[in-house]
């Protein structure tokens, strides 16, 4: 983690992005890295169209899978680090809760676990499994889980074959916006 700590500017992000287009979302999936983070941030785009620094965090939310030698457990540390600088630490802390929403949502919503895709269920795992009802009240106390919630469930959602979202470059303007802003405080 130590080597992406300084954090990535906006076009390092954007060309971190992109090579994500020859990376598939898991073994035999047609669906890219970058097809994820198009489609997840176009649906929370979609859903929640005044919060853009969410957007902004279903764009980046799994970039810590296109670093090298950043597995599953580390990837959403990783990514919220490797944005901070850029993005601001709302966006950084909704990236970083992607995978502990998965967990709150598999241990408060029984049926949530079967909904997983493969890739997902395989990294639960490893990346601590449901979690207890003691990190589930500390998590659902946390002002940022409902959004944090809603990026996880467009990143369940943002797997999807062949759909027609908009490209890199719609974002392009929003992560330079957010990175001009010095993206905004707290999470």
């Amino acid at each position: 983690m130590s080597e992406h700590a300084a954090g990535l500017g906006v076009d390092e992000i954007i060309e971190l992005l992109a090579r994500g287009a020859g990376r598939p979302l898991r073994d035999g999936s047609s669906v890219s890295q970058l097809d994820h983070a198009l489609q997840t941030a176009s649906l929370l785009e979609r859903e929640v169209p005044a919060d853009h620094e969410l957007a902004a965090a279903g764009l980046v939310h799994d970039i810590g899978h296109l670093m090298p030698g950043v597995g599953d457990e580390a990837h959403a540390a990783v990514a919220a680090e490797a944005v901070r600088r850029a993005l601001g630490s709302r966006v950084a802390g909704l990236v970083a809760l992607h995978v502990a929403a998965k967990r709150y949502l598999v241990a408060v919503e029984p049926a949530y676990g079967a909904e997983l895709a493969s890739d997902s269920v395989a990294s639960l795992a490893a990346q601590g499994g449901p979690m207890p009802p003691d990190e589930v009240a500390t998590f659902a106390a946390l002002p940022s889980a409902p959004a944090a919630v809603a990026l996880r469930r467009a990143d369940d959602r943002g797997k999807v074959e062949a759909l027609v979202v908009r490209d890199l470059d719609h974002w392009v303007p929003l992560l330079q916006g957010l990175s001009e802003q010095g993206g905004t405080t707290g999470s």
